[in-house]
């Protein structure tokens, strides 16, 4: 039977019951049970998560910088905007996104922004995980000092490249680049764009 109340309050589903099957370094991986409006129960497994700041970094040429990497879980070298986790400290607390946004533009591609926009903000699998990404346009980009330069994770390996934005969002498009946050970056950066 569909809910009534077109608020969704007829929707709402209350952990009644959460059991941690493993805790890893960034992802909780859980398995709960809720209880909905109308006392019926079901179990959802959930992967917990952070957050994440995603960038659309743009050069005074238009260009896009792009970072090609493994992802295990696509068993391919994906094309995808710079982006990263929030880091968590010892008590818990996260890290803000704006600063975890400039540090990971410069770990991944070597470049500062001396202008940041947040576009907004969205949940990037909300059927299984609390992943909250937040997303930035990042501009007037400059080499970081090589001297005090963030660097990549110990983990990732990254190869840098630049696309006209147009090229960029064509690649979307088609179906070359797949990344969920990047897609959502590139369209959003095409509607600021094509709105000049």
């Amino acid at each position: 039977m569909a809910p009534e109340d077109p608020s969704g309050a007829d929707l709402r589903e209350r952990v009644v019951d959460r059991r941690v099957v493993h805790r890893g370094k960034f992802i909780e991986f859980r398995i709960d049970t809720i209880e909905r409006a109308d006392g019926s129960r079901a179990t959802r497994d959930f992967a917990g998560h952070p957050g994440a700041v995603a960038i659309v970094a743009l050069d005074a040429d238009g260009r896009v910088a792009l970072v090609r990497q493994w992802r295990l879980a696509a068993d391919d070298a994906l094309l995808e905007i710079p982006a990263g986790g929030l880091d968590v400290a010892d008590d818990g607390t996260k890290e803000d996104p704006e600063p975890a946004a400039r540090r990971e533009l410069e770990e991944e591609t070597g470049l500062r922004a001396g202008a940041w926009r947040k576009l907004g903000q969205f949940y990037s699998a909300p059927g299984f995980t609390d992943e909250l990404m937040h997303l930035y346009l990042a501009t007037d980009l400059s080499p970081a000092d090589p001297d005090g330069r963030l660097g990549p994770d110990e983990d990732e390996r990254l190869i840098l490249e630049w696309r006209p934005w147009r090229d960029a969002i064509a690649a979307a498009e088609s179906g070359e680049i797949r990344d969920a946050k990047s897609v959502v970056g590139l369209f959003w950066l095409g509607r600021i764009l094509e709105r000049r």
